[in-house]
């Protein structure tokens, strides 16, 4: 799979090849997860609409879910301003961490509201 060169020029890539990946529910609004994509996790995510992601630790692909069944079915990818991050906008069913919450940004709030 060849992602898109235009969207491929588009993309500013970390030391490994890599940009970061936010997942965003789409009903609440919710940030999900951050993971990491290179050309071909974000190409294959374009085109199944299912959310694909390149682990550093194992360097290998992996579809949210595939194993797990918490999938993300993608409605939406933008490109922020800088090319470096992307944003997806999804459908999560199940947990979205790997601990099996909700979302990974439950565990410790470092500032609330004055």
């Amino acid at each position: 799979m060849t992602l898109d060169p235009a969207i491929a020029a588009r993309l500013k890539r970390n030391d490994a090849g890599l940009v970061a990946a936010v997942a965003q529910e789409r009903g609440t609004g919710d940030v999900l997860m951050v993971a990491w994509m290179d050309d071909e996790a974000l190409a294959r995510t374009l085109e199944s609409r299912k959310a694909t992601y390149y682990s550093r630790s194992r360097q290998q692909y992996w579809v949210k879910g595939e194993t797990s069944g918490h999938t993300q079915y993608v409605h939406e990818v933008r490109l922020d301003c800088d090319g470096d991050t992307v944003l997806l906008v999804v459908d999560q069913e199940g947990a979205a961490c790997h601990t099996g919450t909700h979302t990974c940004f439950d565990s410790d709030l470092l500032l609330g509201e004055a």
